[in-house]
């Protein structure tokens, strides 16, 4: 039996009678199934007359998209305070490591700063920070004696396990009111952002030519 997929459609349900009004579907099978219907029509068919401040005097679909990007990520930052706020977390980015450690076992300091996509100076310190604490530790490395291979302690998955309920809140508030088709249809999107910008970030160019190389040699050629 496919228990996620009953446990979706008792979500879309559980929307459905907190949130949708009467006047619009009836409460039963048949408004269920037409509320479900519209919203895949939504989806599939978007309008094309949406505004944005500033359109009218020329501001850019871009520079919107940029905007609300940057707007989100401060969002996400402020709910994943609140939820480490009372533990021995110093940052989000402490949890976001232990959580890739966790998920996908041990790797190369290396590794992890760069999937993390932050710069290995302030990589080092949020390694540095996980050791101290006990979260995680290192061995060295039998295939590069160079490199030091790091994962996560058990008192790093208890300490873990102790936020992870808040941290799953605070994900869910930052999705906020989309349906689960709309989520699906983010995802996607956001996917081929991703790969469309992790093919320039891995070419490690230089600030001073990083705007020249991705302007003409990844985005006009992806057109």
């Amino acid at each position: 039996m496919n228990y996620q997929l009953i446990k979706e459609v008792i979500d879309l349900m559980e929307k459905f009678e907190s949130t949708v009004d009467s006047k619009s579907y009836t409460k039963d099978l048949i408004g269920f199934k037409r509320w479900i219907y519209d919203g895949e029509k939504e989806v599939q068919n978007p309008g094309y007359d949406i505004g944005w401040m500033g359109k009218e005097n020329g501001r850019s679909a871009d520079s919107e998209i940029n905007t609300l990007i940057v707007h989100m990520n401060r969002y996400a930052k402020t709910y994943s305070r609140s939820a480490i706020c009372d533990s021995a977390f110093s940052t989000q980015e402490d949890f976001i490591y232990l959580i890739n450690l966790k998920a996908f076992g041990s790797m190369t300091k290396t590794e992890l700063i760069k999937k993390n996509l932050q710069d290995k100076p302030v990589g080092m310190q949020i390694i540095n920070r996980l050791i101290g604490q006990g979260w995680i530790q290192q061995h060295d490395s039998s295939e590069d004696k160079r490199s030091k291979i790091i994962s996560i302690t058990t008192k790093g998955i208890e300490a873990l396990e102790d936020i992870m309920e808040k941290i799953r809140q605070a994900s869910q508030i930052v999705t906020g009111n989309l349906s689960y088709t709309e989520k699906m249809q983010l995802i996607k999107l956001l996917q081929k952002l991703d790969r469309f910008h992790q093919d320039i970030y891995d070419k490690n160019i230089a600030p001073d030519q990083l705007i020249h190389v991705a302007y003409h040699d990844f985005l006009l050629k992806s057109n």
